[in-house]
């Protein structure tokens, strides 16, 4: 990484260094199945994709390795060279801090394995509310490494389900998708009853909806 025009203005220095270090402790999770180079452009990207919408950057560089490493993966499973044994579900909601995030933590927990599961925004932004993460933490559902992400066209690709929540077009229709639009209320800004009767209604459909998968 010697060319930091990449960056946006005024964050290069310690990001390079602490970029690269990302890069290659996911070249060698990669190894054989993408290159050097290839890992460095997708951490590049990432980062520049979560600071662009990032509320709180204190976190961003543990971040675009997490999002990084989600990215490469479902871009092997798309080209056939990381293999994914179980249906992958992606939910979208607008910015990726309430429903979809919800959604995306109730399949998880239910699931326990046996379905993948990627949430993004069409527009992320914010963080996710304490009323949106104190409702799944009374049903013994945690919330606590979720984080806004946005819609990566490699993530759209991999699913096998794509769930949509209030986020109109902006999802990118693939031949072959199974595709599903949810109409739930947004809890963002909601009374916690709303929030729990929400979280209530997502909760039935992603149980139903594993129940079609695994069948």
């Amino acid at each position: 990484m010697t060319s930091t025009s990449w960056l946006p203005p005024g964050t290069a220095g310690p990001v390079t260094e602490r970029l690269a270090r990302v890069s290659d402790e996911l070249a060698d999770t990669f190894h054989g199945v993408f290159t050097p180079e290839t890992v460095t452009r997708y951490v590049q990207e990432t980062y520049v994709l979560l600071a662009e919408h990032a509320t709180v950057q204190t976190h961003l560089i543990t971040l675009t390795g997490r999002f990084a490493k989600q990215r490469l993966t479902d871009h092997g499973h798309n080209l056939g060279l990381v293999r994914v044994a179980v249906p992958q579900v992606l939910f979208i909601c607008v910015h990726n801090v309430g429903r979809s995030q919800m959604a995306a933590a109730l399949l998880d927990h239910h699931a326990s394995g046996k379905v993948s599961v990627r949430s993004a925004g069409s527009r992320p932004h914010g963080e996710i509310a304490p009323a949106v993460t104190a409702a799944l933490d009374e049903i013994d559902v945690r919330l606590t490494e979720a984080f806004p992400k946005p819609l990566t066209d490699e993530v759209v690709h991999a699913a096998d389900v794509v769930v949509t929540m209030g986020c109109g077009d902006a999802c990118p229709i693939y031949p072959g998708k199974r595709y599903l639009d949810w109409p739930v209320e947004d809890p963002m800004d909601q009374p916690m009853a709303q929030v729990r009767a929400v979280r209530d209604d997502i909760d039935q459909r992603v149980r139903a909806l594993l129940t079609e998968l695994l069948d």
